[in-house]
């Protein structure tokens, strides 16, 4: 796979960064994940568009969104169409001081891109013991202090399970560490609102549209207590939730989570670019 960096497109072992890029040395950065089936993005526009959201709400100049798409379809243009591709848009404040302050370099722009299996039927999710601050600095913007994340994902696979659930600084059902929760309670189907501290997930958003759900605030248990429960996210579309803390779910999928992810599956293809 090739790699556009800053305008050049590269041979993946010749793309560099510097060890001074501030999003190397303390996160201090942005990014996206953009699904690419055979060749074709889907929902670049919102993904762009959040790009730009987390990169001023973290206080990074403003992304040549334009730019960066033309990067994008450079690196499709060249990867040979595998049947489904993760692309991730990184996008930093460049270099800087060993330090938290920040210097006078160029932001930095990245797009790389690779294949990746098909997600799997169904998922157990394991509860963490970790709370997602709703108030923090960082709520709602899609940067690169993933750490958090990644010892999340590490504890719920210790578990059995392959994603982790968060609940906020008031027990409330959050998200995932990479995705977006909805349950199903006596047919309504429902999400925790921006307000809980999750991410304002692109999937997410067109769940809410197109399969008509709603935002509410829910206590944590009410995942595990659901009468089905779903995840959304870039790479997983519409994936039922099998098990919460190795207790079963009463189905996966049930009769909601089949018509959302029909309804999702059918409209994508309408709509490669909602």
């Amino acid at each position: 796979m090739t790699v556009w960096i800053n305008g050049e497109l590269l041979p993946d072992e010749d793309a560099r960064v510097s060890v001074f890029d501030h999003g190397l040395v303390v996160g201090d950065g942005v990014f996206e994940t953009i699904k690419i089936a055979a060749g074709v993005p889907f929902a670049m526009t919102r993904h762009l568009q959040r790009l730009r959201r987390s990169a001023l709400g973290l206080g990074l100049p403003e992304p040549d969104l334009e730019f960066i798409r033309a990067g994008a379809m450079a690196v499709v243009a060249d990867s040979g169409a595998p049947p489904l591709a993760r692309m991730r848009i990184t996008f930093t404040a460049g270099k800087a001081p060993l330090g938290s302050e920040r210097g006078n370099s160029p932001a930095t722009s990245i797009v790389a891109m690779a294949s990746q299996p098909f997600p799997a039927e169904a998922v157990d999710v394991v509860v963490v013991p970790w709370p997602r601050n709703e108030r923090g600095a960082l709520s709602g913007l899609k940067t690169t202090s993933y750490g958090e994340n990644v010892r999340a994902l590490a504890y719920a696979a210790e578990r059995g399970g392959s994603e982790a659930i968060f609940a906020n600084t008031i027990g409330q059902l959050c998200e995932g560490t990479g995705t977006n929760v909805f349950v199903v309670q006596g047919g309504r189907l429902l999400t925790p609102p921006l307000s809980s501290g999750c991410l304002a997930g692109v999937t997410r958003a067109l769940v809410i549209e197109w399969a008509d759900a709603a935002e509410e605030d829910l206590p944590l248990d009410a995942l595990a207590s659901a009468d089905e429960a779903f995840l959304s996210g870039t790479t997983r579309d519409v994936q039922p939730i099998r098990h919460v803390d190795s207790k079963a779910l009463p189905a996966a999928p049930g009769p909601v989570t089949k018509k959302a992810a029909e309804i999702f599956k059918l409209r994508a293809a309408e709509q490669v670019d909602p």
